[in-house]
């Protein structure tokens, strides 16, 4: 196997400094970000692997004369390896309520390289789950709130406004979540500010609504597609300074307007 990793990447490129794939005779693994520079360095692999070559080191300018118009500059180094490479744990995301929205949430966050569990009381709601998504059934959800991992993402979209300002409440109170949402209206938020600010908590880093900023529409799949890529902005800032840059233009979410009535009613903020 051949191991290929970008340790160079100047001016505009597909993926950044640190991205690796692998290469086996048969089989690609990963990706550095495809078109013709992941070509070529792919068929280098393979010419290592059948020379029996070690190590090599690609220097290419992604310009007009390999057919590829990024127009920055890839410095590839190509490895030979023995096994693959550990993986690296992917985030986690709490999806605490699995109603409409939290059922097509968690389905579309599954989607992305996330460790993504969809969590309830309610057995019933839980099976209507997609195959994919993992879930879990708990009568302490808040339980396992606390014994997530550093830099998790919780979603709180429950059946309950009073359960639902618990657990963000224990969400808020761990101080190392990467993002803390909960489904609501800004009357919600006010009144979930209030209760925060009784409980002794900042509600400052909290996103409510979630999902704002891109359009009004209502329908479940909609609010999680529009929550998926919120939740996907801040862990990828996280996980990634260069995509964070990238990304400097998009306000962060706990800042952006919702549009006029986005989830505005009380009675229509929460869909389960």
């Amino acid at each position: 196997m051949i191991r290929i990793r970008i340790s160079a990447a100047q001016g505009s490129t597909p993926r950044d400094t640190g991205a690796e794939m692998v290469v086996t005779p048969d089989r690609l693994i990963g990706t550095i970000g495809g078109g013709q520079a992941e070509y070529m360095a792919v068929d280098r692999a393979r010419q290592m692997l059948a020379k029996g070559q070690d190590q090599a080191v690609m220097d290419i300018p992604l310009g007009p004369e390999i057919g590829q118009c990024c127009g920055g500059r890839l410095v590839l180094d190509l490895t030979r390896i023995d096994a693959l490479p550990a993986a690296a744990p992917r985030p986690q995301v709490l999806v605490l309520g699995a109603g409409h929205v939290g059922r097509a949430l968690a389905h579309a966050l599954s989607l992305l390289p996330l460790d993504v569990v969809l969590i309830d009381q309610r057995a019933a709601e839980l099976a209507q789950a997609h195959p994919s998504v993992a879930t879990r059934l708990t009568p302490l959800p808040e339980a396992q709130i606390r014994a997530a991992p550093p830099a998790s993402a919780f979603v709180v979209l429950t059946h309950d406004h009073a359960l639902d300002f618990l657990l963000v409440a224990e969400a808020l109170r761990r101080g190392d979540a990467a993002y803390v949402g909960l489904i609501g209206s800004d009357t919600k938020r006010r009144r979930f500010d209030r209760f925060a600010r009784e409980q002794g908590l900042d509600p400052a880093p909290l996103t409510c609504p979630i999902g704002a900023g891109f359009a009004a529409d209502k329908r479940p799949e909609y609010i999680a597609a529009f929550t998926a890529a919120e939740i996907a902005a801040v862990l990828s800032q996280a996980l990634s300074p260069a995509a964070g840059a990238a990304m400097g233009a998009l306000p962060p979410a706990s800042r952006r307007t919702p549009p006029p009535g986005y989830l505005d009613n009380e009675e229509t903020s929460c869909p389960t």
